[in-house]
């Protein structure tokens, strides 16, 4: 008798009915965490909905903006209705790295006339960190933040202690006041996932602005989650299966932003001097699995790559004088590169 055949394993894309129940309750509680934030903040969707992707990645961000459009009270209504433990601070030339990180005071002991040494924690430890103003700082506090951002740990005084979890900075840069700023090193830049850009409200949203904030006291609003299940949730999304064919347009997208790569076309070899990095292409995976999740896909699809590929790409390609000439920006860059993944992939179809 001929062998039985043998039970079929898997599928690498199938998920667990554990893992469609959890996605589809993040589906519910992502519409619950927008409605709830926009008690307090009108307009702004697409900044919160990438604040929401970061967080859940894993991932910091940078956000670029002009004063006055709610930053700090954005990431503070969200760190309030994740129920996480928020800090912001304000980054000015004279901030020290242990500012930010703590520092070692002399203190009492249980025993009479004797003094020891106690670390006392810095700003730094708290789950959601505001870095407002970043590039006011000089690069010695910057390095500090930089460990804390990669290594989730800060040294000081020959000792490691390790940060809350889960941790997050999430940093804003004011674009069009530079004297007396330092600008943040490349290294650091490459830390941050996303890199936001925060505009100017339409004006229906200026004019409910005008209305809800000039009134009474602002609305109070509900914890709907807790540390332990925003660690819960990223621990989900990294299960979250890709497809092989989602995996090359990450890799192709990023090679394509680099000049000296054979892939690039001819247009990036005129007008970017580099392109990202092999931490891009993680990113935008990251990004494109917590997208998926946030809007109740069980896989990613070229659309979660799409709609992650601005913040991601934005601060990792470095345009030339010749780009600036012609008013040709890293976003139009990455638009027109998308352009050209989408013909090919049409073309693959046909």
């Amino acid at each position: 008798m001929p062998d039985a055949p043998a039970p079929a394993s898997a599928s690498p894309l199938q998920v667990s009915d554990t893992d469609v129940a959890a996605i589809d309750a993040m589906r519910m509680l992502h519409a619950q965490l927008r409605a709830e934030v926009a008690k307090v903040i009108i307009g702004q969707e697409a900044v919160i909905e990438e604040l929401l992707i970061a967080i859940l990645s894993r991932g910091h961000a940078l956000l670029m903006g002009v004063p006055g459009l709610a930053k700090t009270t954005m990431v503070h209504a969200l760190a309030e209705v994740m129920n996480l433990q928020f800090n912001r601070i304000q980054f000015t030339p004279d901030l020290m790295p242990s500012d930010i990180t703590g520092t070692d005071i002399l203190q009492e002991t249980e025993q009479p006339g004797k003094r020891a040494f106690v670390f006392l924690k810095g700003p730094l430890f708290s789950n959601i960190v505001l870095a407002d103003e970043i590039n006011r700082t000089p690069p010695k506090t910057q390095s500090a933040l930089l460990e804390a951002m990669q290594e989730h740990k800060v040294t000081a005084s020959g000792k490691v202690f390790k940060l809350p979890e889960p941790f997050f900075v999430l940093a804003t840069q004011n674009p069009i006041e530079q004297e007396g700023t330092y600008q943040l090193p490349e290294a650091q830049l490459d830390r941050f996932m996303f890199f936001i850009h925060v505009h100017y409200p339409s004006m229906e949203e200026e004019r409910q602005i005008a209305r809800a904030t000039t009134g009474s006291a602002p609305a109070a609003l509900e914890k709907l989650i807790t540390g332990e299940q925003v660690i819960a949730f990223q621990q989900l999304i990294q299960r979250v299966p890709v497809p092989d064919h989602i995996y090359d347009t990450a890799v192709d997208l990023v090679r394509m932003t680099r000049p000296d790569d054979a892939s690039a076309p001819a247009w990036i070899k005129k007008w970017v001097t580099w392109g990202a990095g092999p931490r891009a292409v993680q990113y935008l995976i990251r990004g494109a699995k917590a997208h998926a999740v946030l809007n109740g896909s069980y896989l990613v699809r070229m659309e979660d790559i799409e709609a992650v590929a601005q913040p991601v790409l934005t601060h990792r390609i470095l345009t030339n004088f010749q780009a600036q000439t012609e008013g040709m920006t890293s976003p139009k860059i990455i638009e027109r590169l998308l352009g050209e993944l989408r013909g090919k992939e049409g073309g693959a179809k046909r």
